[in-house]
């Protein structure tokens, strides 16, 4: 990886310390910051890496794509998975690009923070990143000479993080990756169009969305948890959904055809219920021709493996 993305750095001296920066990463510290990465490295002051971070020229989205097609030609396989998940760092102050007051799923509540966007690639061989968009609140958007001191191009308008999912979605799959499946949360199984993108495109899909989303079926348009308790035991299925933390996760898992007569392919409600607690889980699932349930629940665990990366990342 290193030798791909070398010739994006015209100076010698920035090239070595990316590969310093890099190495640094995947050293496994506690705590991965430019003093940290300087003192693995033997240098005396983080200058140098600060320097590379703010300062130094090179294009971070030609290394975006080294690094998205070195990952997909080592994990590429049938069925692969693109995730988008988004999340959050918390941030004390107002000048960090994107920052205001908003929920993050790090804190599991409204906090000072900036949030972005990130699209994986998961298979059977393993998982990665692949890309990343920051997502600027209108109160940045709205505010030029904000955007301006803070280095944020003056093109740059406000975009909803299912907009930036598409974005993401279409350079990848623009750029010949191979998947099959989209998986995500609610923030964008609730979005209508990008169902409506990835469902013309061929692809299939398994979005979570929210109890009260509103489904049409044979018998007319209802809530997906008035749909979920109306099933009889026979709909329900145990399926494992991968290896947690404290073993196998096995839940119930229930599918019903759903109507979307504006887009090809098969369509579905996916339910998951907790076999402890009762509670459920509700995905919108989509595919160009019948598959079977234990499929669409394979899809939506691959989405798990997102926060294992964020997990890598800290």
């Amino acid at each position: 990886m290193l030798d791909r993305i070398g010739g994006r750095f015209s100076r010698v001296e920035t090239r070595r310390r990316v590969r310093s920066f890099l190495l640094g990463l995947m050293a496994g510290l506690g705590r991965a910051n430019c003093w940290t990465l300087a003192e693995q490295a033997g240098e005396a002051n983080p200058h140098g890496m600060q320097r590379l971070l703010a300062r130094a020229v090179w294009d971070a989205d030609e290394v975006r794509d080294d690094l998205r097609s070195y990952v997909v030609e080592r994990l590429g396989t049938g069925g692969a998975v693109l995730v988008v998940d988004e999340t959050g760092d918390l941030k004390k102050g107002s000048h960090t690009v994107g920052v205001q007051r908003q929920y993050t799923g790090t804190a599991g509540r409204i906090e000072n923070a900036q949030v972005a966007v990130y699209l994986a690639y998961a298979t059977d061989r393993g998982h990665a990143f692949i890309d990343r968009a920051l997502y600027l609140p209108r109160s940045w958007t709205e505010d030029r000479d904000r955007c301006a001191a803070a280095g944020v191009p003056e093109q740059t308008g406000f975009a909803t993080k299912p907009a930036l999912a598409r974005q993401m979605l279409t350079r990848a799959l623009d750029a010949d990756v191979t998947a099959t499946w989209i998986a995500a949360d609610e923030v964008y199984g609730n979005d209508p169009a990008l169902r409506k993108e990835l469902a013309h495109r061929g692809l299939g899909y398994v979005l979570a969305v929210a109890k009260d989303h509103r489904i049409v079926t044979g018998i007319g348009t209802r809530k997906a948890v008035e749909l979920a308790v109306r099933l009889p035991d026979r709909a329900w299925q145990q399926v494992c959904a991968g290896a947690g933390s404290k073993g196998h996760r096995y839940y119930d898992w229930a599918l019903l055809d759903t109507t979307d007569t504006d887009l090809p392919g098969r369509h579905w409600l996916l339910v998951r219920r907790n076999q402890t607690t009762g509670e459920y889980a509700f995905y919108r699932a989509h595919a160009p021709s019948p598959v079977p349930l234990a499929a669409l629940v394979q899809v939506a665990a691959r989405r798990w493996h997102v926060e294992i990366g964020y997990t890598q990342c800290i």
